[in-house]
């Protein structure tokens, strides 16, 4: 019989959003907490939500939330009786859970043979396959591997996969039978930088199918349960970024035959714990196994939403020998929730990750609403870690429900700092297709992601004249003499006054004249009459051809952010005088994200023709080559191997010729 063994002090071996998201269930059973901080988050919210925290010394995660020493040691400094690893970093490390039983700790996961069997992706499928669970033909790469050869046996197109890990890196997407020795090489390339192992295998790739995955729930006295399923078929790079429960594609009688593979595929390990089986679900309604990830998920909330569950109170539960209770034996489907992942990123350049200062992040309240974060106002995005967030998750008695008031929580947020994937999650929870259910993987491939995310009818105009008013009224308040005059006052009547700002690689150009409460105002030459009902140098209650808005202004430094009920725009003040050393020389190739550079690929005076790669970086576990944009000659090479680089910084210089 197992073990009962209670909980009192638990260390949480992780960060950000899912930290804190453990931290708050934990302090509701009244088990007292523990967090771990690298440097860059000292400041993180998780670490001051704890009863305690530890700092492990360092930045990158192979010095910190990767060392399993140091936080075992953490642990046992701070009299912890328990580890939870949250998902990510060591949450599906064998070596750790034994390490952790070694040291007298209880691991809020499954056993380690569970996690070593499963973390091995072709011997999990080969448990499968034993299992009477459907698997996609395979073969795993070694170094005496016919490419050719296996290749064939295993079919084109297909997928090139890292053994260990997910995340979607070291994954590579190949048809032609030409690219896959490169594709190998680069996927083994990526997988051992974020995994520590470059093992790979091919996979038969079923296209656009849906992504569909089984909540399972094991515990130690030989039950394993299921909470339905999941669809993450909306994905980039790989990586999903809208998750929902349930599935739109999935009838009662699919539901039946997942569920039960799923529940096979853990009595077959032995399950106990939280645990995710993945199946691929083809146009034919035939599923195959994907993987099982022996962690609690990033998009567990929209099952926690639908069920009325909490998933960490019953990972705790089980870890302290507990039977799975009723309501997770008798769980039933209310309604419909939504997830989406907002990630710091740019979205027109291809996902580039983003980093800086949150000088906002806020969401107002609202019914059917969560938000799980590790953010605040003036939070930093690292280098260092995962760009993601926010987990943004609503629940509606139907799914139109929860795809409108998602989009609604999202359009009224204030995120002011960095580039974000807002317009997109946006227009897919707001597109036909999506509201239709069409959700499967090739969606952003139907769905051009720059073209979703790219505004309609911008009201960037209008901002631009609402950041000028909340300027000027700033201006008056600072005012030490003669504060009460309005702004622009003359003895004789002259010019307005002139401001510039660009926003989106768009210059706007404002003139105005204030006589009492009328604004009459030029932007870019078009004429614009407004009254204004107030003006603070935060909101400004404007009202212009018959329509009133409240614009929330918030200004910081030459940057202005301006938020309201027809969109958010962010605005950069135009110097009057430039600064001409700051210019970039002709020819110039910028860093499109902060990152290590990798691989260079050429020297200089070496003639290279559009497109070729030059230098490959790698920020937040991604690779990103940049290559010439033309024909030419690198006149000059800025940046060298294992050098770090901030955004914007000249790698290199092109010349024409060649």
């Amino acid at each position: 019989m197992p073990v009962n063994r209670t909980i009192t002090r638990l260390l949480i071996a992780n960060r950000g959003e899912i930290a804190a998201r453990i931290i708050r269930t934990a302090h509701a059973l009244g088990i007292a907490t523990v967090a771990v901080y690298s440097d860059p988050d000292a400041d993180a919210p998780y670490v001051t939500l704890a009863d305690e925290a530890v700092r492990l010394p360092g930045a990158a995660p192979a010095d910190t939330y990767l060392r399993g020493d140091l936080i075992i040691a953490a642990a046992a400094a701070t009299g912890a009786d328990a580890v939870h690893p949250g998902y990510g970093f060591l949450s599906e490390n064998a070596a750790f859970a034994r390490a952790c039983a070694d040291a007298g700790l209880i691991f809020v996961g499954p056993a380690p043979e569970t996690i070593e069997a499963m973390g091995d992706k072709v011997r999990a499928k080969a448990i499968m396959a034993d299992a009477d669970v459907p698997v996609l033909p395979s073969a795993t790469v070694t170094d005496t591997t016919d490419l050719a050869a296996a290749g064939e046996a295993v079919g084109f197109p297909l997928l090139v996969k890292a053994a260990f890990g997910g995340g979607g890196r070291g994954m590579r997407l190949v048809a032609d039978p030409a690219e896959l020795a490169e594709a190998v090489t680069s996927a083994r390339s990526e997988a051992a930088s974020a995994f520590g192992d470059g093992t790979v295998f091919l996979e038969r790739y079923v296209t656009d199918p849906r992504h569909v995955e089984v909540q399972i729930l094991g515990d130690a006295h030989g039950d394993v349960v299921h909470l339905f399923e999941r669809e993450c078929s909306i994905q980039r790079r790989y990586q999903k970024i809208v998750e929902e429960c349930p599935s739109p594609a999935v009838d009662d009688d699919l539901r039946d035959a997942l569920t039960a593979a799923a529940v096979a595929a853990g009595w077959a390990v032995g399950y106990t714990g939280a645990g995710t089986v993945e199946f691929v679900l083809d146009r034919d309604g035939n599923f195959y196994f994907l993987e099982m990830n022996t962690r609690l998920q990033v998009e567990h909330p929209v099952t926690e939403e639908v069920t009325g569950l909490d998933l960490v109170e019953l990972q705790l539960l089980i870890a302290e020998g507990m039977p799975l209770p009723p309501q997770a034996r008798g769980a039933r489907i209310g309604g419909h929730a939504i997830e989406v992942r907002l990630y710091a990123e740019d979205v027109s350049a291809g996902f580039v990750p983003a980093t800086g200062p949150l000088h906002r992040f806020r969401f107002p309240a609202a019914p059917g609403i969560r938000v799980d974060t590790g953010f605040r106002d003036g939070s930093v995005v690292s280098p260092h870690y995962d760009a993601m967030l926010a987990k943004v998750i609503a629940h509606g008695p139907t799914r139109a429900d929860a795809a409108r008031r998602l989009a609604r929580a999202l359009t009224r947020a204030g995120i002011h700092g960095v580039t974000t994937n807002r317009d997109l999650l946006v227009a897919i929870l707001r597109e036909p297709e999506f509201l239709a259910g069409g959700t499967d993987t090739g969606y952003l491939t139907r769905h051009e992601p720059a073209a979703l995310a790219a505004p309609g009818a911008t009201p960037t105009a209008t901002h631009a004249l609402a950041a000028v008013l909340a300027r000027q009224a700033r201006h008056r308040a600072e005012a030490s003499v003669l504060g009460t005059l309005p702004s622009g006052w003359r003895n004789v009547f002259s010019a307005p006054q002139r401001l510039g700002y660009t926003a989106a690689g768009q210059d706007y150009a404002v003139s105005y004249r204030i006589r009492g409460r009328t604004v009459a105002a030029e932007v870019n030459e078009v004429s614009v009459t407004a009254l204004v009902h107030s003006a603070t140098p935060d909101l400004v209650d404007l009202e212009i051809d018959g329509t009133r808005r409240v614009y929330l202004v918030n200004r910081v430094g030459a940057d202005t952010y301006v938020d309201a009920s027809d969109g958010s725009s962010a605005l950069s003040e135009i110097p009057r005088f430039g600064d001409p050393e700051k210019l970039a020389p002709p020819g110039s190739l910028l860093a499109p994200m902060p990152g290590l550079v990798l691989r260079v690929l050429a020297e200089p005076g070496t003639v290279v023709t559009a497109g070729q790669p030059l230098l490959v970086l790698e920020a937040m576990k991604m690779e990103q080559t940049v290559s010439a944009p033309a024909d030419g000659v690198v006149a000059e090479l800025r940046a060298k191997a294992g050098e770090q680089v901030s955004t914007g910084q000249v790698l290199a210089v092109l010349e024409a010729g060649g």
